[in-house]
């Protein structure tokens, strides 16, 4: 009889054991130690995703109901992909020493008479199986278990796929979604993005073709291939799977959908949330005027924002919660600040927008310090904290506290993370009164997607509603990203109560001449 040696087998075997503390790597342990009912997983290709997830459903499947067992229904895009994975989940039943089937070929009835669906099964004596199929929604209906959609961005028709297998989760199935991008236009990624804006639940995984090496990919193929582990050989290596891809490296090896370079926001959507009544108050100060005595800026930034800012803070109701958002800039570009409330329904409105160009730092501080103070119920601020930005941020920080003031650097994880919840909230109507202005909305439009991100890119554009034709990069879209990110913030809620304004004048009248030996105690 012939020993049949598992690829699991030749690993534990290997001479070069010590270099390998265990089979699985570090992000093949992260994305299996992900317990949802559905998770994502977007990914750089050929890391060994699928093989872990395969590890992953033999122990699911050969455990018994009562230990959580459950029957696995794969599904790949094509018919060798489904051969590869059916043969990995053989080679773990081996590992375990698990008994099993032997892989079996069946066929499956299909809704069109003509045609039939071919299916590969592994069999448990706890009898649940796995099951490798193909992707057609209809192969779902009167199912139960853990569904596996590998390589999802290239499925022929994953929208209806995903309602399928995620009806599944209703009697505590689980859904596992696994794919390199094709697109920013692909459900895969449009999955994704709804994920990150909190439309649907559902945890992500990444793992770009980078994190896989730092995790120990090519110690591993040396590994595998029995050859020695040289660090510069490693570089070379990458390098050359990189120029392998070519202009697709991004996509295929980075996790950046392709296709991108269009406007974030539509003019549609921003016009349907716009408001004409909110204002945007622009203050452009003179070349020079830094070099005032300080008491004069003082006095004029405090008559600008008594004339200005004073009526609308004014006509904000006692009873919200406010936030705001701040972009900063000192000369070339626009700071902007955006305040907004949250109302009773939770929706938020913006209540104005100020615009200061080459205005001197400190008559910035004053002005946002003026306001501030004044907005209602302030819960939380978010700053662009980047270059000269972060003096401001740490003096609001340390104004109004570093628990309510978040100090932000505007990084791609940043920009991936937070810009699909400030769609979201646009599209079903949670942040609306923007200004009806021509700048504002272009700044607003000035998303694009980037590497397969939504953020501000480096070209900059003109005022349209200034004859000083000054150049803006976003400046108002930042302000409203951060103060939408500030919105949806945790906060700590302390309890108080209001003294009236007349109570200490009157405390002082009674005590006297007491009050003069206790003032330090006011």
């Amino acid at each position: 009889m012939t020993n049949t040696v598992s690829p699991l087998q030749e690993v534990l075997s290997s001479e070069y054991l010590p270099l390998t503390p265990a089979v699985l790597l570090e992000y093949q342990k992260n994305w299996i130690g992900i317990r949802a009912p559905l998770k994502v997983g977007e990914k750089s290709r050929r890391i060994g995703l699928t093989w872990a997830e395969a590890a992953d459903n033999v122990l699911v499947a050969a455990s018994s109901k009562e230990a959580g067992g459950q029957t696995v229904y794969y599904l790949g895009y094509n018919q060798d992909m489904t051969v590869e994975y059916i043969q990995a989940c053989g080679m773990w039943a081996r590992a375990y020493d698990y008994a099993a089937s032997e892989i079996e070929e069946g066929i499956w009835p299909d809704e069109d008479p003509d045609k039939n669906i071919k299916t590969y099964t592994i069999t448990f004596p706890s009898g649940l199986r796995i099951v490798a199929l193909t992707s057609r929604p209809s192969n779902l209906r009167g199912r139960q278990g853990v569904v596996v959609i590998d390589e999802a961005a290239f499925h022929q028709d994953l929208a209806e796929l995903l309602k399928a297998a995620l009806a599944l989760l209703i009697w505590g199935g689980e859904v596992h979604v696994i794919s390199t991008h094709d697109g920013t236009e692909n459900a895969f990624n449009e999955l994704i993005n709804d994920i990150r804006a909190g439309k649907r639940k559902g945890e992500l995984f990444r793992c770009e073709f980078r994190d896989a090496v730092a995790d120990g990919l090519y110690q591993r193929v040396c590994l595998r291939k029995g050859i020695e582990y040289k660090a510069e050989e490693e570089a070379a290596w990458v390098q050359d799977v990189y120029d392998f891809y070519g202009d697709a490296a991004e996509e295929e090896l980075d996790c950046v959908p392709s296709q991108g370079g269009g406007a974030f926001l539509s003019m549609a959507l921003v016009e349907q949330r716009s408001n004409r009544n909110v204002q945007v108050l622009r203050l452009n100060c003179p070349q020079g005027y830094e070099t005032l005595d300080a008491h004069v800026r003082q006095v004029e930034c405090l008559e600008w924002c008594e004339e200005h800012l004073k009526p609308l803070l004014e006509a904000i109701p006692r009873d919200v919660q406010s936030h705001y958002g701040m972009d900063f800039a000192r000369t070339g570009d626009l700071s902007v600040i955006w305040p907004q409330v949250k109302e009773q329904d939770l929706r938020k409105r913006v209540v104005f927008v100020i615009e200061l160009r080459n205005t001197p730092f400190a008559q910035q501080e004053q002005i946002l310090f003026y306001m501030a103070d004044r907005l209602p119920n302030l819960l939380k601020g978010a700053h662009d904290a980047r270059g000269n930005g972060s003096q401001i941020a740490e003096s609001a920080a340390v104004r109004y506290g570093f628990n309510r003031i978040e100090r932000v650097m505007l990084t791609e994880g940043w920009y991936r993370e937070h810009t699909p919840p400030f769609k979201a909230a646009l599209e079903d109507g949670t942040l609306y009164d923007i200004p009806a202005d021509k700048d504002v909305s272009s700044d607003l439009r000035a998303f694009r997607m980037v590497r397969g991100v939504a953020r501000i890119p480096d070209k900059r554009t003109n005022d349209k509603g200034e004859k000083s034709g000054g150049k803006r990069h976003g400046d108002a879209g930042i302000a409203a990203l951060l103060a939408d990110f500030a919105s949806r913030q945790e906060v700590e809620i302390f309890e108080y109560h209001r003294v009236q304004p007349n109570a200490v004048q009157d405390r002082k009248v009674t005590l006297g001449a007491g009050w003069r030996s206790q003032k330090g105690i006011w």
